[in-house]
């Protein structure tokens, strides 16, 4: 059964409650570090407003463990959601109970409320039908944007939408499914993949996945690391997963097979620790001495990986390449960055994926010069995995 889109429903005269996700990072002083996801769910909450309906925003934010948590407040996001609608939202402290009801109650057509962080109720991260019930009623519609947690079977991403007859799916998600769909179904040739990051474990079934498709898989970060270690080299003391050796090795093999050119790189700049006074020098990759880490490509590699971006059609990145937290081990990452954007203003269709790689573009001042930014890391490689996300499913 098909989805329905936003784009499809007039909202006049509607209360939408429209699932959002909003797990965006705050600083010590409770301020939004990174408005990403707030600005991606505005399109659809005006979509609502300028219908003529109202807007009843639904999230989480981080992982309280039980009951509220002001750090988790969802009020922190009030200034930061208000300036990008343009308009004043209000705030109800809870996401159900009496209070909450008639805050909804006095809703009208064009205005917007913003619930309380949804997993400060207990069942919210584990099904609760009684939860979703309460929910339910606070709209005439559901719309689901948080492709971010599309791949969690909670209450409000599954439950709550099959109370609901009309149950769409966002902009965002629109968005985010039609650009995985681009690396997945769709590909042009020659399709290369970037995998980085310090693990490999959540990254092996989408590389399954892909390996029929893809021409390249360029790989950095700890993953590389895990790679180099199954087939023969000596890493150190970098960041690797030992118990993900085997599979590496078996994922290699598979590479070979289906003649993947599998590329691992070739130097790497290492260190004797973190600090940035720290000891650093280039060493061959494969060769990483004890008592050294490798914290980023080197520039051999970096040479080698920007010319066969540069050849793309298509390109999934999904990690940074080194540890480009700290300014001296970053220099891999935006050497890649800067060629992802070159082959996407040639024609190239690029997908960053979310977490530490779209965080990495954003510091780099590269998230404008790319096909798409995805705002979900664990969804997107669920999805591109093969994985039935049920979030989707429970609009379908």
């Amino acid at each position: 059964m098909l989805m329905r889109y936003v784009q499809q429903y007039n909202f006049q005269g509607k209360k939408a409650l429209i699932r959002v996700d909003f797990n965006v990072p705050l600083d010590e002083h409770l301020d939004v570090m990174d408005d990403t996801r707030i600005q991606g769910a505005v399109p659809t909450i005006r979509k609502v407003l300028k219908d003529g309906g109202t807007a009843i925003l639904l999230s989480h934010l981080g992982r309280p463990l039980q009951g509220y948590e002001r750090r988790f407040s969802l009020q922190h996001l009030m200034p930061c959601l208000s300036q990008f609608l343009g308009t004043q939202v209000d705030f109800s402290p809870s996401c159900i109970g009496l209070d909450t009801q008639a805050k909804v109650q006095q809703l009208g057509p064009g205005q917007v409320l913003l619930l309380e962080n949804v997993r400060f109720q207990d069942g919210e991260t584990t099904g609760h039908p009684g939860l979703a019930r309460e929910l339910a009623s606070w709209g005439d519609v559901y719309i689901n944007d948080a492709f971010g947690t599309a791949h969690r079977a909670h209450t409000s991403t599954t439950l709550l939408a099959h109370h609901f007859k009309d149950k769409l799916a966002g902009y965002l998600m629109q968005k985010e499914l039609n650009s995985a769909d681009k690396i997945f179904k769709e590909a042009k040739k020659p399709l290369v993949a970037i995998i980085g990051g310090a693990k490999i474990s959540d990254k092996i079934q989408p590389l399954k996945h892909l390996l029929d498709q893809l021409d390249y898989l360029l790989v950095g970060g700890g993953v590389a690391h895990t790679f180099q270690k199954a087939l023969g080299g000596q890493v150190g003391d970098s960041l690797l997963e030992d118990d993900q050796v085997k599979i590496a090795r078996q994922l290699a093999q598979q590479a070979q097979q289906k003649q993947v050119q599998l590329v691992l790189p070739k130097d790497a700049v290492i260190s004797s620790g973190l600090e940035e006074a720290t000891s650093k020098r280039i060493a061959a990759g494969g060769s990483i001495p004890v008592g050294w880490m490798g914290l980023d490509i080197g520039p051999q590699a970096q040479q080698e990986f920007s010319a066969i971006v540069q050849t793309a059609q298509t390109i999934l990145w999904c990690g940074p390449l080194g540890f480009f937290e700290m300014l001296s081990f970053q220099q891999g990452t935006k050497a890649v960055a800067v060629a992802v954007a070159q082959a996407t203003q040639r024609g190239a269709f690029s997908l960053i994926g979310g977490g530490d790689s779209a965080a990495a573009i954003r510091n780099l001042g590269y998230s404008d010069q790319v096909s798409h930014l995805s705002t979900g890391g664990g969804a997107l490689l669920a999805y591109i995995g093969g994985a039935s996300l049920p979030g989707i499913v429970a609009l379908q």
